[in-house]
């Protein structure tokens, strides 16, 4: 990336400083060549320059999976998923699963997520009924919350970068697909 042309040389500047071009400016380096297809097969489909939306951005991101491009809007749903659930609990993923799951991207984050509010639901109240009996049972739901933030958080980056992360079934019980 480029800034301009450097500055004339003012006052204590050698004349032939701005003759002089940095490595990176140079024609043919490294730095300016195009990225080239990665081999196999496997690695992410590249996009011409401006992407498919016609204002010139990049809306669109080829993911690993076989889930075709996904939109912004895909990201935001499927992170919605996961992140809704710091407020509402599993009424996010649930709304996002009945309401806006029409691309599978969408509908694997949606169900991933419900699935580990379903647990954490399950947990809290078995565990909560245990606790009455017995005290130190109090700590496994409180472990499980803990676990499950840092796999919500973990999910949910991975569904903002277009991708699917799997959570282990420990967090997230294989109840809908």
């Amino acid at each position: 990336m480029a800034y301009g042309q450097p500055p004339s040389p003012g006052q204590g500047q050698q004349p032939q400083w701005q003759q002089q071009q940095a490595p990176w400016q140079q024609p043919g380096n490294a730095w300016q060549q195009q990225p080239q297809q990665p081999q196999g097969g496997m690695g992410w489909q590249q996009q011409p320059p401006g992407g498919n939306n016609p204002q010139g951005g990049n809306d669109t991101a080829q993911i690993p999976g076989h889930f075709g491009p996904v939109t912004d809007d895909e990201k935001t749903w499927s992170l919605m998923a996961y992140v809704g659930q710091f407020l509402v609990g599993a009424i996010a993923p649930a709304v996002v699963y009945l309401g806006k799951a029409r691309s599978p991207f969408v509908r694997r984050h949606a169900a991933q997520g419900l699935n580990m509010g379903i647990a954490a639901i399950a947990v809290w109240f078995v565990f909560g009924l245990l606790s009455l009996a017995v005290d130190v049972l109090i700590w496994v739901p409180l472990l499980f919350t803990a676990v499950e933030m840092f796999f919500l958080v973990y999910a949910g980056r991975a569904a903002n970068r277009g991708e699917f992360r799997r959570v282990p079934s420990a967090v997230a019980w294989p109840l809908l697909k």
